[in-house]
């Protein structure tokens, strides 16, 4: 996987010990059995019991740094014996536990022990006392760290375990550029650095109960100055970084950028899928560190804790029915990364690649990004983003728009004017040209509004692209044809059948809430459908990167057999709008199926294993989770079901539910429409009634 494996080659050992001692290979660490409390920069990483053991990724970490490692409690000179562990908030967890004592009669425990640790790594370990006469418990923390970047830990690469210091109450570790201390409260009554020990005799009365608060903290070089992390020994090993902010309280966590939107449904397990997926995404909130007013969503937790352009796009335009405050965060944010130096790259969003599986080198994210730019900025003006943020935002749009116009592809009427991706040799990608035509129509659209040049030469290139796609990347068979994934550079058609067509569904928003035009027209719109039911794409869970009958096909191929669920809600989204209800239908009943296998929190992709009887998802080694466009892609797959379509510059909105009301009657309250409440029910009939709305906004047909 790109991003992931060290860049060095292993250090030189004598022949005698390259049997004993083989070279270690880095591999994702595993996440889906962890309980990961989230609150960027900060990160608290477990398994169900509540013990940091120092193995895999545990520990808690401040800006891509591992500031503790170990923390191991023992009570009566054991291990509690933890009955519940689990998360009761994006960023915080909490761990439930008896502690038997030498001489107890029976089987009822008389201690418990309620460990609450927060994303910062703050932990409250508190006991409480059932029995009739005072106890004494001995208490032992065993505390670790190596300091080590999370990117290293993730690839199962972590450092040596540092030496500590006595440290006020506590211990101290210094190392790689960096210290970690610890402190506690109560003082400890004894303390062994070379154990990392901090010892206490509590005294327990009859129904009484004591607290100790552990509190750990990192600083950055001499005298505290922060430094970004990474800059230490292991810079050999890529990994995700938080950013170069300093850790932050709670209190300085940025806002939630979104309206506190509810679910009320039939199946309550989308009410919990709702409520779990907007809780994971406000802990991947991240301000940038250039202008800390502006936020965006990170990619997920453990690959791409910072800014991911694409997602964080993808992320905020699915969200736009909960406002426009994180779109247009996020666009100011990803306006400052723009090239502005002349030249070919002129208007382009920076962007890593991505691998694309077996059938296609790597695509560009920036690419991706640069497309979605102008489309976003057009649809919160739809959904409310007032004019004055539009105006602000307008200029970049531009500019992304005429380095689409410069990258389109213009060598000769075989190459049809596509967009290659990457730039500028190809190939061309479906979903490349899918997101460009996007651009262009809704790009059109927005200069038209702002009264801005360009949009009809746009519109021209637009409809030329429509007319050649449908010719040139449309593979006729004996089962009714398909898209190609992709034309090679010489123009030939690549005709492997993968979920990245879902792209080709999605439209976006046009004047009037009508849906702007499609890549492929009616019939090849219904055709697609029916692939994408075909038990070769859908698994029952959602659907397959790459269809099960094609060569290359892999379960656990990330881009060639896996379900990511980001393409899974775009198609569910896309069939809605077309009229295509019931395959919608049974890909959002199919995810909200997978959400309560993985406790309604829905990790970036999972197996795509064909569903039986009885089975259950099965996660991916090197998913994230959370991820950000998984989350919101299970937000918009539900709010979908209600089919709004707003166009406040016209002061009118449109409700078109799915007639065949997959999950039931259904309320959504705490959306947000220009910048205004709205809610809106759904009978089991499938009939829309808004509840409530901004003043002076009419309901259209």
């Amino acid at each position: 996987m790109p991003g992931i494996v060290p860049t060095t080659q292993p250090a030189h050992r004598p022949t005698s010990d390259r049997r004993t001692t083989p070279a270690r290979l880095p591999q994702p660490q595993p996440v889906h059995a962890a309980l990961v409390c989230t609150a960027l920069p900060s990160l608290a990483v477990s398994s169900t019991t509540g013990q940091l053991t120092g193995q895999g990724l545990d520990g808690c970490y401040r800006d891509g740094r591992r500031i503790l490692a170990r923390c191991e409690v023992r009570a009566a000179g054991e291990e509690p014996l933890v009955v519940q562990g689990r998360l009761i908030a994006a960023d915080r967890a909490l761990f439930t536990g008896v502690i038997r004592r030498t001489g107890e009669r029976g089987p009822d425990p008389e201690i418990r022990m309620e460990r609450m640790r927060s994303a910062d790594g703050t932990e409250r370990i508190t006991f409480h006392s059932s029995a009739t006469r005072s106890v004494r418990l001995p208490v032992e923390i065993y505390l670790g760290t190596d300091l080590a970047d999370l990117g290293a830990v993730a690839v199962g690469l972590p450092g040596p375990e540092l030496r500590a210091a006595v440290h006020g109450s506590g211990l101290r570790w210094s190392g790689r550029g960096a210290h970690a201390v610890v402190t506690a409260t109560p003082a400890p009554q004894d303390a062994l650095a070379s154990a990392g020990l901090l010892r206490w005799e509590l005294e327990l009365p009859p129904g009484g109960r004591r607290t100790i608060e552990l509190h750990p903290r990192l600083q950055h070089g001499a005298g505290g100055v922060p430094a970004p992390a990474g800059r230490g020994p292991d810079t050999s090993v890529p990994g995700p970084r938080t950013g170069p902010a300093g850790p932050r309280t709670r209190s300085e966590r940025p806002p939630r950028s979104w309206s506190p939107a509810r679910l009320e449904c039939d199946d309550a397990r989308a009410d919990a899928l709702m409520a779990g997926s907007l809780d994971d995404l406000h802990g991947l909130l991240m301000r940038d560190p250039s202008l800390p007013t502006d936020v965006f969503v990170a990619g997920g937790f453990p690959w791409r804790c910072g800014l991911a352009p694409a997602e964080a796009l993808w992320t905020a335009r699915m969200l736009l029915p909960l406002g426009t405050r994180l779109v247009a965060s996020t666009l100011r944010t990803l306006a400052r990364t723009q090239q502005a130096t002349p030249g070919a790259d002129f208007g382009r969003i920076p962007g890593p690649l991505r691998d694309a599986g077996p059938h296609a080198p790597a695509g560009c994210t920036g690419i991706e990004a640069t497309l979605l730019f102008p489309a976003v900025l057009a649809e919160a003006r739809r959904w409310g983003l007032p004019d004055q943020e539009t105006e602000r935002l307008l200029p970049a749009a531009e500019r992304c728009l005429q380095w689409l116009r410069t990258a389109a592809d213009p060598r000769g009427a075989d190459r049809g004017g596509y967009l290659p991706d990457p730039a500028p040799d190809g190939p061309y990608r479906c979903e490349t040209q899918a997101h460009a035509h996007r651009a262009a129509v809704l790009g059109a659209d927005l200069l038209d509004a702002c009264g801005s040049p360009g949009a009809a030469e746009l519109r021209d290139w637009a409809a030329e692209l429509r007319a050649r796609f449908r010719t040139d990347f449309w593979v006729d068979d004996r089962t009714g044809g398909r898209p190609a994934a992709l034309l090679t550079c010489d123009g030939r058609p690549v005709p492997h059948l993968g979920a990245t067509v879902a792209h080709l569904l999605d439209t976006g928003l046009l004047g009037g809430g009508t849906l702007a035009p499609g890549l492929l027209d009616a019939p090849q719109t219904a055709q697609l459908s029916r692939l994408l039911r075909s038990p070769a794409m859908d698994s029952g869970w959602g659907l397959r990167g790459l269809a099960a009958k094609e060569s290359g096909y892999n379960p656990f191929g990330h881009r060639s057999g896996a379900v990511r669920v980001h393409e899974t809600a775009v198609a569910a989204a896309g069939l809605a709008a077309a009229g295509h209800e019931a395959a919608a239908g049974a890909l959002t009943k199919g995810l909200l199926d997978a959400g309560e296998s993985f406790g309604h929190r829905l990790p970036e992709m999972f197996a795509g294993e064909q569903r039986t009887v009885g089975s259950i998802p099965v996660p991916h080694p090197a998913a994230c989770r959370p991820a950000a466009i998984a989350a919101a892609g299970a937000v918009q797959i539900l709010i979908a079901l209600a089919g709004l379509r707003p166009d406040v510059p016209a002061g009118t909105v449109a409700v078109r539910p799915l007639g065949t009301t997959p999950l039931g009657a259904m309320q959504l309250t705490g959306l947000t429409i220009a910048e205004q409440p709205f809610a809106v029910r759904i009978s089991r009939l499938g009939m829309g009634m808004v509840e409530e709305a901004a003043d002076g906004l009419q309901l259209r047909a």
